[in-house]
């Protein structure tokens, strides 16, 4: 597979997993009036966890597998997991107490700031293979 139609199901997965943080994240904050760190922990865990299953099976699928699933998983999670994590529970601090943003918007902006870096530890180190299927 090329590497255009590669990044467009990249971003459609990450789109639905914007939806799924987003939503996680509302949910805890708006309704359940959790604070927005354990909130944003939270979303980004589930969303961490939608977005691997997709892209193994979709983005990345024409790839062989590289390892035991939950081995592949534990390399997602150190990877991106680690970088949405790391990247959310930096920014959000700055973007809501300091900018004055809510807990959902601040979120979307910190998806923009590690989206790409995402994308290029995703192709480059977990689903990194010799050759396509």
């Amino acid at each position: 597979m090329n590497q255009r139609r590669r990044f467009v199901r990249f971003n459609a997965v990450g789109a639905a997993g914007i939806g799924v943080q987003l939503s996680v994240l509302w949910l805890l904050t708006g309704v359940a009036r959790v604070h927005y760190l354990p909130a944003t922990f939270a979303a980004v865990t589930l969303a961490v966890v939608h977005n691997f299953l997709w892209h193994r099976r979709w983005t990345w699928g024409d790839r062989p597998a590289a390892g035991h699933p939950i081995a592949l998983f534990t390399r997602f999670a150190a990877a991106n997991g680690a970088v949405s994590l790391a990247g959310n529970l930096a920014a959000m601090p700055v973007l809501v107490s300091i900018a004055g943003l809510t807990p959902v918007v601040a979120s979307g902006v910190a998806i923009g700031l590690t989206g790409l870096l995402n994308f290029w530890i995703g192709d480059a180190v977990v689903f990194r293979g010799q050759t396509a299927r």
